[in-house]
């Protein structure tokens, strides 16, 4: 029988704490944690976990020591507590050059999540990995049971890279909604409704992942099978958008989106 993989958490907040959570209902993990706040330590303590009572504690008492904190400045603060050799796993969104100058001298991995507090409480949360094949491969068991979807992204950096552009859909799309909530708020529609059409469809088509297979950017050749399909996406879109914008300016609402979307579709797809 192998000996458990000991883990270090630091920072259970509303994600932080369920991910935590499940590695210390998890065998094969000997995990010891550190917060600021007494209430989730002591929860994390009657779930099984060790509580050193410092950073630096904990970091010499494991191999890996995953971080969940607030901001750049709260890592770098946890990092200068943790040895050389020790993995560190940054979990917390940062600056897309804070994983590299923090892995100067260090095993760094930065493994920002996306998934939210639902997706850490039952470990279907999906974690992009930058950083070295070593230090993935010896902070694996417990990406694995801390996320569904466990992607290596590439060097050090990329994680991170990954989670802002997931995320650039994620809060465009929400301006997008804000802005279709207009127009249906004027139209005299239900946005609850609304709301429940477009969850649902969204989960039979993959909403705006449906269309992300290709990869590359570059221009699509006519005989490549993506053109047929992306052509009658575009023919779609455009009609669609047109009319929305035509009811748009019937009704005097602003849909800013909406009118860049429509010379910028085709294109962006790759057709022209």
């Amino acid at each position: 029988m192998s000996a458990p993989v000991r883990v270090g958490f630091v920072g259970l907040g509303n994600i932080g704490k369920p991910m935590a959570l499940r590695l210390a209902a998890a065998p094969g993990i000997d995990l010891h944690v550190h917060d600021v706040a007494s209430e989730p330590v002591a929860e994390l303590v009657a779930a099984g976990a060790t509580a050193p009572g410092s950073v630096a504690a904990l970091a010499a008492a494991v191999d890996v020591v995953c971080v969940m904190v607030r901001d750049d400045e709260q890592v770098r603060a946890v990092a200068a507590e943790v040895p050389a050799e020790t993995v560190l796993v940054i979990h917390s969104t940062v600056a897309p050059g804070t994983p590299a100058e923090l892995a100067e001298g260090r095993r760094v991995l930065d493994a920002p999540v996306s998934g939210g507090p639902m997706g850490a409480a039952d470990g279907s949360l999906a974690i992009m990995v930058g950083g070295a094949e070593d230090a993935f491969a010896a902070a694996r068991p417990a990406l694995d049971v801390m996320g569904a979807k466990v992607v290596h992204a590439g060097p050090v950096g990329a994680g991170t890279r990954m989670k802002l552009a997931r995320n650039l859909i994620h809060f465009v799309a929400f301006t997008a909604v804000t802005e279709a909530q207009r127009l249906a708020e004027a139209a005299g529609l239900d946005l609850v409704a609304l709301g429940d059409v477009v969850r649902h469809t969204d989960a039979i088509t993959g909403g705006p992942g449906a269309i992300m297979y290709r990869e590359t950017t570059a221009p699509i050749a006519p005989d490549d099978f993506w053109h047929g399909v992306f052509t009658h996406v575009t023919a779609l879109g455009e009609k669609d958008l047109g009319l929305a914008i035509a009811l748009a300016d019937e009704l005097g609402v602003d849909v800013p989106l909406a009118r860049e979307a429509l010379p910028r579709l085709g294109k962006g797809l790759g057709l022209r």
